[in-house]
């Protein structure tokens, strides 16, 4: 305190120039926008998601034999195969349950009245088997392989191929009892392909 004329002066020091007061009171104020910008705008660093940095295990390069497995794999042929083999199957066990629940089966037509034995009757179930297994795998492998061909000719997977393919194999399978047969199977194949196509998708 100084006393010149009397009265009491009091003198107020300011802060240094250093200190953190006067930097909080000149420097510039971050504004709220830029830090939304840095956290959720168009600022924001884009993280790496590689399976390195998230932890997972890098994906290895395929070797020629693996591609070669796999291009076998997404062949017609193969896809055939494979259709062939699973209309096999399913056939057979569809031609077995028809011949389980129908009650004519190990009957002989020329003796009606006599009881047939437990032999004739899985003779029977499997003879139907077998020829259902046989019709479902040519009908399977025809599917597969014209579909296989209709998508690689077009450049598309959608549901007209099925469509396309379902008239051809109905046809050539109709076509064996004549033209109306055949075009009556087109038809049906490919109506009955494309509600299967609409169920799936």
């Amino acid at each position: 305190m100084a006393a010149s004329t009397g009265a009491t002066d009091i003198s107020v020091s300011e802060p240094p120039a250093g200190s953190a007061a006067a930097a909080s009171m000149d420097g510039p104020a971050i504004q709220y926008s830029m830090v939304l910008e840095h956290l959720i705008g168009d600022k924001r660093p884009v993280k790496e998601l590689s399976p390195g940095v998230m932890g997972g295990l890098p994906v290895p390069f395929k070797s020629d034999e693996q591609k070669m497995i796999e291009r076998s794999m997404e062949s017609c042929a193969f896809k055939s195969l494979l259709a062939c083999v699973g209309g096999f199957v399913l056939g057979g066990a569809f031609g077995v349950f028809t011949a389980g629940i129908d009650t004519n089966v190990g009957f002989d037509p020329k003796d009606p009245l006599r009881t047939p034995t437990a032999r004739e009757v899985l003779k029977d179930m499997g003879q139907r088997g077998m020829s259902y297994a046989k019709n479902f795998a040519i009908v399977g492998a025809m599917f597969s392989c014209t579909e296989c061909v209709i998508e690689s000719h077009r450049g598309k997977s959608d549901w007209k191929n099925a469509v396309y393919s379902g008239c051809v194999t109905g046809g050539v399978i109709g076509f064996r009892a004549g033209l109306k047969a055949g075009v009556l199977g087109c038809g049906g194949f490919a109506a009955f392909s494309a509600a299967i196509e609409y169920y799936l998708r």
